[in-house]
């Protein structure tokens, strides 16, 4: 689908990331056509998305562009899902997990306008998780999860994000390591038995590359129809490197000249793959979806939707 062929256009955009004024002057640039029949949705404290998409689909819009951080962008996504209508996302977060998992221009509203409007629209999944006893679930389009990423993010000083990006966040690395403790966790893969394990990180993932170029899972892909699951257990300086050393060398520098993309565990981190994960923990733990931390859970359970979500 080229420029010609998108229809009416609508652009979701959180105005505490970008200016609308700018926003406008981007879309304008790559095609002022579309600017001058495009509909400008805001979100709100209230409501970071999901509305306003409604909102865009009831307009008749038939690409929707969203501007905003990672939020935003789940909370278009969950609307969207199920529809024809694709996503088109200008990345304006700390993290941008989708974005750069997809492989969106980062830094540039204009090319990443240029690439919403302009690149093949593909399908990937989605993910949904429930929590504890809630009864709707949410969406996601990246990982879940607790441990040391949920805890990084919670002991993020807010300010420092602002000014410093997803940098600030490794300011908070070593508080988040020194409070991760291995507990024992319980969990289900598809219609399996239940399983045992011990682990301070749990990831459940549709995408694997986090800030950084981290490849947490390296064989998740967005589109394969399964979940990935990472659990990690390091304790001690000997346990942390162990991680290290199966993230930068057995799944990292090895990959790059093996003759296969194996994913390789070690003593303390494991990969599994399936389409529903169920956990059970001990005791509530901080929970994240897609970079956002949310609270603390103590079960969470985990289903794909494949092929659900048509992305730019």
């Amino acid at each position: 689908m080229n420029r010609t062929e998108h229809g009416r256009v609508g652009v979701v955009f959180n105005p505490s990331k970008i200016e609308e004024g700018d926003l406008r002057a981007a879309v304008d640039s790559v095609d002022a056509a579309v600017a001058a029949e495009a509909r400008w949705y805001p979100t709100t404290v209230e409501d970071p998305g999901r509305g306003q998409a409604r909102e865009a689909l009831e307009a008749g819009c038939e690409l929707v562009l969203v501007a905003g951080g990672d939020g935003t962008v789940r909370a278009v996504a969950e609307v969207l899902a199920g529809t024809d209508v694709p996503l088109g996302i200008v990345p304006q977060g700390t993290g941008n997990l989708l974005a750069r998992n997809l492989d969106v221009p980062l830094g540039s509203v204009e090319k990443a306008v240029r690439r919403a409007l302009e690149a093949d629209t593909r399908s990937i999944d989605l993910g949904w998780v429930a929590l504890d006893d809630e009864e709707d679930e949410r969406g996601f389009a990246v990982m879940v999860g607790f441990g040391l990423d949920a805890k990084m993010l919670a002991e993020t000083d807010d300010d420092l994000k602002s000014k410093a990006g997803w940098l600030a966040y490794v300011e908070s690395l070593g508080r988040a390591v020194s409070s991760c403790e291995v507990v024992d966790l319980e969990y289900r893969l598809d219609d399996g038995a239940a399983q045992r394990a011990q682990a301070h990180t749990v990831l459940v993932g549709n995408c694997g590359t986090v800030q950084g170029g981290v490849a947490l899972m390296p064989n998740a892909a967005p589109d394969d129809g399964q979940l990935d699951m990472l659990l990690v257990s390091s304790e001690g300086a000997a346990g942390w490197l162990d991680t290290l050393r199966s993230y930068v060398w057995d799944n990292g520098v090895r990959r790059l000249f093996a003759a296969d993309d194996q994913v390789v565990d070690s003593d303390t981190a494991s990969h599994v793959t399936a389409s529903s994960v169920a956990v059970t923990l001990p005791a509530p733990q901080t929970f994240e979806i897609d970079g956002e931390e949310i609270g603390e859970v103590r079960t969470f359970r985990v289903r794909l939707d494949a092929g659900a979500l048509r992305v730019r």
